[in-house]
């Protein structure tokens, strides 16, 4: 016992509250940094598509004298500029975005204390900072393009491409994707999870740097369809989507990472989803749950016999819950009655046998714990409880984890002789289908309690997941959405800068609809390129992540995919549309050939006035 004021009660409450919501900031921290970073792309892919627009200007500037440092300072000036404005806009936006985000997390059952919206003004330095920084940085590298600019190209057309810059690129890209790799292995193989994040990014970085040597030729077998399909616009945007594959592969870099992300933690919660369901299936034997206080409170000692009454009940255990000192930890302590064990709870041994370590009052352990603490069967480990003080328990045996009986359990005999007045945590029943209404009418005297089976229960635990999963995927989708509005803005440079170009196209007669599906299928084809490599790289990296996870508890690995019976032809609608024409016009001549001769049989002209050809 400990008496305290209220004042330290309060304390105490409120380090609480901010311990449970910690997660909601580190999570929205997280996709915060995403954003930024797929935001990041498209600042960095303009300015490098502003810069080449510019190159005759700013080659002429360095005519007249401006030095190389003064074209690299007004670059990032521009970029500061840029990013004080664009941060000053989306702080107002985040403000009223606070308002739906906690409606959102309601929606989602995640509730929050009641309080009003606070901002202080550390939030507005911290924005403003963030976004001007950002920008700074992504456009160092597009000025240091607009410094290597010679004079001369004020009167020469300048190359864009440079092969001593590809080959710097595929150089640095492969040693950025080594070391990511290695980071990466590091991190499985600890495991360790902030070691995988770093390798995570560092893989991201080398796709985008590395995404230009593929993006020719995925260019032209993502284009081929849509050739066949449009004819010469879909022809024109292959070529022009494979003309520059560095602004391709830039332009698709954002969604790349947005797709990557989003496959990423769809593959993480299908073996989250896979491995809840499997764990539940590998440690319930039993048919039925009861369970109080919609699955949380505890159950009368009443309710077991009351059950064990209804015919088609073949075993009942009660199961007991409690914590305890374990080796100078504390940790929690499940207790059950052997004498039905084998029908209610799957206990997978590894040494010893449950129900006779459980019927001699010794105590199971599961492999981890095993294997922490270097204990086998027959050792001696001290505990202590609350009531009754410190005590040696034998070790009587050793199973895999169990999802439902967690690390320790004990005979319901030795647990109530520890602990006062034990209240029961949930009630296995193992019998025929079909009991549950059964059930409900036996216990109507108990209205808080909760009768679920063992599907009902999966369900409900996966339906926990989901709803902290559909959380993420709102969340990435603005990652996505921010990756989409960066592709936009690239087409719009690019139309833009081949103003002259497709001026011509229409001087040689192309009409307004075939300039549109022109750019309609570049950018089809660009976003096709991002969502593939998003996806297969995603998909990688949920696995790596999904692996690093096993000790977690995390057995499953799955990859959502679904498969369907044929996937169409793009060229089939072509040809069954000249099929169609060819079968048309027959029918069209047969029915005219028809009519021509009906003319000629029933016209009122004289026999012989009108000869049948």
């Amino acid at each position: 016992m400990q008496v305290v004021s209220g004042q330290t009660v309060a304390g105490e409450l409120t380090s609480a509250v901010d311990s449970e919501l910690s997660f909601i900031s580190t999570a929205l921290l997280v996709f915060a940094f995403i954003a930024l970073f797929v935001g990041g792309f498209t600042i960095f892919n303009t300015f490098s598509i502003t810069v080449g627009q510019r190159t005759r200007e700013l080659a002429l500037l360095r005519v007249v004298g401006a030095s190389r440092r003064q074209l690299f300072r007004s670059v990032l000036g521009e970029a500061a500029l840029m990013g004080l404005a664009a941060s000053l806009v989306g702080l107002g936006l985040g403000v009223l975005a606070a308002l739906g985000l906690k409606a959102l997390l309601s929606g989602f059952g995640i509730s929050l204390p009641s309080a009003p919206l606070v901002f202080e003004p550390r939030t507005a330095v911290v924005a403003i900072a963030v976004g001007v920084g950002v920008t700074m940085i992504s456009a160092i590298i597009p000025a240091r393009r607009a410094v290597r600019i010679a004079p001369v190209a004020a009167l020469v057309e300048h190359s864009e491409d440079e092969p001593e810059s590809s080959r710097r690129r595929v150089l640095v890209g492969g040693i950025v994707a080594a070391i990511g790799v290695l980071v990466l292995v590091v991190g499985l193989t600890k495991p360790a999870i902030a070691l995988v994040g770093l390798g995570t990014l560092a893989v991201f970085v080398a796709a985008g740097m590395l995404a230009p040597i593929v993006a020719r030729p995925m260019a032209g077998v993502l284009g081929r369809p849509l050739v066949a399909l449009l004819g010469t616009p879909g022809k024109l945007g292959r070529e022009n989507a494979m003309r520059n594959p560095r602004r391709t592969a830039q332009t698709a870099a954002a969604l790349m990472v947005g797709l990557a992300l989003v496959s990423a933690i769809a593959v993480l919660g299908a073996s989250l989803s896979a491995s809840g369901k499997s764990d539940i299936d590998n440690a319930i034997a039993a048919d039925y749950l009861i369970t109080g206080s919609g699955g949380s409170g505890g159950v009368s000692d009443s309710v077991a016999p009351i059950i064990a009454r209804v015919p088609g009940v073949n075993a009942v255990a009660t199961t007991y819950s409690g914590q305890f000192e374990f080796d100078g930890s504390l940790s929690s302590l499940t207790a059950t009655s052997p004498a039905h064990l084998a029908k209610t709870v799957h206990l997978s041994m590894t040494a010893g046998s449950a129900a006779l370590a459980l019927a001699s009052g010794e105590l199971l352990i599961d492999t981890t714990t095993a294997s922490a603490d270097h204990l086998t069967v027959g050792s001696l480990a001290a505990a202590v409880f609350a009531q009754t003080g410190p005590t040696k328990l034998r070790i009587g045996g050793i199973y895999q984890s169990n999802a439902l009986v967690g690390s320790f359990v004990i005979g319901d005999a030795v647990f109530v002789a520890h602990f006062d007045n034990p209240e029961a945590g949930t009630i296995l029943v193992s019998g025929a289908p079909g009991l549950q209404r059964t059930f409900n009418s036996a216990l109507s005297a108990y209205p808080d309690l909760t009768i679920q089976t063992r599907a009902q229960y999966e369900a409900a635990q996966q339906k926990s997941i989901n709803s902290l999963l559909g959380l993420i995927y709102v969340m990435l989708a603005l990652a996505v959405l921010i990756a989409l509005i960066g592709i936009v803005n690239t087409l719009m440079l690019s139309v833009f800068e081949r103003t002259r170009e497709i001026g011509l196209l229409r001087a040689v007669g192309m009409k307004r609809p075939q300039v549109r599906a022109m750019i309609r299928s570049e950018s089809v084809i660009i976003a096709l390129f991002g969502a593939v490599t998003g996806l297969l790289i995603g998909t990688a990296l949920g696995v790596a992540l999904t692996a690093s996870l096993r000790q977690s508890g995390v057995s499953i690995i799955s990859i959502p995919v679904s498969i369907p019976g044929r996937l169409p032809d793009p060229g089939s609608a072509t040809r069954r549309r000249r099929r169609e024409m060819a079968g048309t016009a027959r029918r069209s001549t047969r029915r005219a050939h028809r009519d021509r001769h009906r003319v000629t049989r029933h016209s009122d002209l004289p026999r012989g006035a009108c000869t049948p050809r």
